[in-house]
């Protein structure tokens, strides 16, 4: 009996809480062999606490400003869906980054791989210095076209300056973050984000209300802490490049310019830039037809999107984890692993995503009501968060697919569904649905996951043919 008893396999749950433990410290692995689950479970724990981490940056900013009224709420929504274009870029960068990485990886070619994390980082500064000038210098122009009301304007407009002008953080932490990833080292991507969020976290509260010898700042405050926090991780980010730790390590041979790596990389970025520009531009299309409404309705909107956003990430982790996946395999010669990573990947946050969206079906209202008790704001946030639900099981698919197409570097396939999905038929459905068919928001909230399961299973048939493999980065 006793024997019996130390032979005994030890149980799943175990197994489990030793690989988790096992990807919060952070091992050097090798992801072309051994058990993919196992692989998946490494790469996605330290993922999925990351984007966690990007995602509280909106969480905590509405949390907070959410006492100072409706206007201060849509400001701070609006700005958001302008930065979305920063996203978009600094997204479309991290998608060329993080392929071209893991594919150097997979050849176990380290070098090769750091001389593709300096490139990417030049591009992501030259970019961002032009971005942050002028979005800065034009913010209440900007929140205007927006359909921003005056009261708006005037109470938002120090946040979005603030924000803006300081978009180069967005993109440096992408793309510092990109690289982490791509090289499976997701563990340092995430202490980075934990490192900015409790910067943002402490300085929120004491910028926004003026607590202890801290200036009262209102709505701007949010903005100043956010940027602070950012800076700080990208800082963060530049010394844990430059030490002799992770697979990627920057050193003096590596400080230079190489117009091949730079144009792969800015040609495979094009493509995925444009693939977020779609999807990010379709979301300020929504927001510009939910602000003919009323900035109550904008402000429902926002925190339900805040909260969808946050359910999300987990999603988003498990989505980067297939990405490093597919590129490695690809890198190392093994195409049939790198489409059965993608498969058990998009179960496992099938499982995920269909359990979250029953509990927004089931209690939105209570959710919405933990960041306002405007009874209007409330009614549209928690309607927002019913309808998106329905499509959660879909979007589990689909966010995998998009990542895996990335993660080989076949950035165009996402794009031109994206295209079609998004610019021609989500934003044509809502505004008819909203205004002719006269449903208001709720007709924007149904065009959103029609569209978004259209999107899956045209990506899903498109992946099962397989092109992807052949792609060359």
């Amino acid at each position: 009996m006793e024997a019996e008893l130390i032979l005994a396999p030890p149980r799943p749950a175990a197994i489990f809480w030793r690989a988790a433990r096992e990807a919060i410290a952070g091992t050097e692995q090798d992801f072309t062999e051994g058990r993919l689950g196992r692989a998946i479970l490494l790469l996605a724990v330290p993922m999925v606490l990351e984007t966690c981490m990007e995602a509280l940056f909106g969480i905590v900013d509405v949390f907070f400003v959410s006492s100072l009224g409706a206007d201060a709420v849509a400001a701070v929504g609006l700005t958001e869906s302008m930065l979305s274009m920063v996203y978009a870029l600094a997204m479309g960068l991290g998608m060329a980054t993080t392929a071209m990485v893991a594919r150097r990886i997979g050849e176990k070619n380290a070098g090769g791989a750091a001389v593709a994390a300096v490139q990417s980082i030049v591009i992501g500064i030259a970019a961002a210095a032009a971005i942050g000038v002028s979005g800065a210098l034009a913010a209440p122009r900007l929140l205007r076209a927006m359909g921003a009301s005056p009261g708006v304007i005037s109470t938002g407009t120090g946040y979005t300056v603030w924000i803006l002008g300081g978009s180069a953080t967005v993109l440096l932490l992408f793309v510092n973050n990109a690289i982490f990833r791509g090289a499976g080292d997701a563990v340092l991507a995430m202490r980075v984000l934990w490192f900015a969020n409790a910067i943002n976290i402490l300085l929120d509260p004491c910028l926004i209300f003026g607590w202890g010898p801290f200036p009262k700042l209102g709505v701007t405050g949010a903005g100043v802490a956010t940027v602070i926090g950012r800076s700080a991780g990208v800082a963060y980010q530049f010394i844990l490049l430059a030490r002799r730790r992770g697979r990627v390590r920057i050193h003096g041979q590596h400080l230079r310019f190489d117009p091949a790596v730079s144009w792969r990389l800015i040609r495979v970025s094009a493509n995925g830039f444009f693939q977020s520009f779609v999807a990010t531009a379709s979301w300020i299309g929504l927001v510009r037809i939910i602000a003919m409404f009323s900035s109550a309705a904008v402000a429902g909107y926002t925190i339900a999107i805040r909260i969808i956003v946050f359910s999300f990430m987990p999603s988003w982790g498990l989505s980067n984890a297939a990405a490093t996946l597919v590129g490695q395999n690809l890198g190392a010669g093994k195409p049939d692993r790198a489409e059965r990573s993608v498969w058990l990947t998009g179960f496992y946050n099938m499982l995920f995503l269909g359990a979250a969206g029953a509990v927004f079906v089931v209690i939105p209202d209570r959710l919405v009501g933990l960041f306002t008790s405007d009874a209007a704001v409330l009614e549209t946030g928690a309607g927002c968060l019913r309808y998106l639900a329905w499509g959660y099981l879909f979007y589990a698919w689909g966010m995998v697919m998009v990542q895996s197409y990335n993660g080989a570097g076949d950035t165009w396939t996402p794009t031109a569904i994206n295209l079609f999905c998004f610019w021609l038929l989500e934003i044509p459905l809502a505004w008819a649905l909203a205004r002719t068919a006269g449903m208001g928001p709720k007709g924007v909230f149904l065009a959103i996951p029609i569209a978004e399961s259209v999107f899956t299973v045209v990506a899903m048939l498109l992946f099962r043919r397989g092109r992807w493999k052949t792609k060359k980065i």
